[in-house]
């Protein structure tokens, strides 16, 4: 079966540039059996797990439905093309003029009518730039528009062949599975001091991602982060947790350089406890 080594649609965080150290992690595991992706975002993370661990039970907690942004791929690609030839003879990474303008908006608004839901997370990346993603059509009119549309169409066969999915809070997906000594959880929550509007949950808080590192003590993880904190709330939350500790004493540290956007970068971090 096909791997792939980045998601098949855009999703702000997904994890294709720490792909090859994640193999990597893989290998290291031992006596595991279960895997549960506590923040499935993507599906990516548990997607690559499968394809390397076929025997393993993989759980993927897509609470932000991006399996329903899979399944509309065909009506996706089919407004794509319709954009193409609304956007022909237009150069192409510039700002798209009106009366163009004016007929991309009304065709979306069509499609929307039409089939009841639209991608415009996966629109958004051929219609904006520097990483700017939309979820709504009010999202889109308030925007310039660029004609960045995508040359080909997408594809997500066999993408969520062979995982458990299932979409609910990660607390009572951990607690499902706490406790077993052959689970390791992946955790990947949205990271502090980034956008986080396209996800379903809409906020995060420093307190709701201090709350996470609860499920590290004492089991086997891989955890991703940022080089990004707020000290302050930090200090005041380890204040009321005295008996959670330092998770990561002893994990295993990797880092990745990454770029917001044309002048904003920061430092991804992956570290883990899989022995």
């Amino acid at each position: 079966m096909k791997e792939y080594m980045s998601a098949p649609l855009p999703f702000v965080g997904q994890k294709r540039m720490f792909a090859g150290e994640y193999i990597k992690m893989l290998e290291e595991v031992k006596d595991a059996k279960v895997f549960v992706d506590l923040f499935g975002g993507s599906g990516l993370l548990s997607h690559i797990t499968k394809r390397r661990l076929p025997d393993a039970t993989v759980v993927y907690n897509d609470y932000d439905n991006y399996r329903a942004r899979l399944a509309h791929i065909p009506e996706t690609n089919g407004i794509l093309h319709e954009l193409r030839g609304i956007l022909a003879g237009l150069p192409r990474h510039k700002a798209i003029p009106e009366p163009e303008r004016g007929r991309v908006l009304d065709l979306l608004g069509s499609k929307e009518r039409e089939h009841g839901f639209l991608d415009y997370i996966t629109l958004s990346s051929s219609l904006l730039f520097s990483m700017k993603y939309r979820t709504s059509l009010e999202g889109l009119r308030k925007e310039t528009l660029y004609n960045n549309i995508r040359k080909q169409g997408y594809n997500a066969e066999g993408y969520l062949d062979g995982l458990e999915v299932t979409g609910c809070d990660y607390r009572e997906l951990f607690n499902k599975y706490s406790g077993r000594d052959d689970v390791v959880f992946l955790v990947d929550p949205p990271y502090l001091s980034t956008e986080v509007g396209t996800y379903k949950m809409g906020y995060w808080r420093l307190s709701d991602y201090l709350d996470v590192l609860t499920v590290l003590q004492g089991t086997r993880f891989v955890y991703f982060t940022s080089n990004k904190s707020s000290i302050v709330e930090l200090c005041d939350w380890m204040g009321r947790h005295p008996d959670i500790g330092d998770p990561f004493k002893g994990a295993v540290r990797k880092e990745f350089n990454a770029r917001m956007n044309h002048s904003a970068t920061y430092t991804d971090i992956m570290l883990y406890k899989v022995g």
